[in-house]
């Protein structure tokens, strides 16, 4: 089986709208096998394992970042700032932006979130799509 693969695809499209029968897909296994054995081997379920590496990510962008806890909530792939914020609590044991106060407290500097969206952008770019560098021009000017 190829769970691994299936979880580092999680890993590396959590900003996405994600559902188990195209993750499962990734394995080559049936979505309901592949639930299960996700599951057996990580603990948790696909669900759970993509919700907890989005509030890991959002922790990321609340700590380091000037952005607002709704900017943060979509940009880690939630939809809906509800539930964002019930997971986040659930997890870490405080709100979003009690956990970025907290943060703000410390004084330490914070990128902008145009860096971020900027930065984000680039990622989620699909290979093919890849700006090209323009040549040289051989003339010089």
């Amino acid at each position: 089986m190829h769970l691994r693969r299936a979880r580092d695809h999680i890993d590396r499209h959590y900003t996405e709208p994600l559902d188990l029968e195209a993750v499962a897909a990734v394995a080559g296994i049936s979505k309901y096998h592949f639930q299960r054995l996700f599951t057996a081997a990580y603990g948790l379920s696909p669900a759970a394992h993509l919700s907890q590496r989005r509030v890991e990510r959002a922790q990321d962008l609340l700590r380091a970042t000037n952005l607002t806890v709704t900017e943060v909530c979509h940009a880690v792939g939630f939809s809906s700032l509800g539930s964002f914020s019930s997971r986040f609590r659930e997890i870490v044991g405080e709100t979003p932006k009690e956990f970025q106060r907290r943060w703000a407290e410390t004084g330490a500097p914070h990128v902008p979130g145009c860096w971020v969206f900027m930065w984000g952008l680039a990622e989620r770019r699909s290979p093919g799509s890849a700006i090209q560098e323009k040549p040289a021009d051989p003339s010089g000017s």
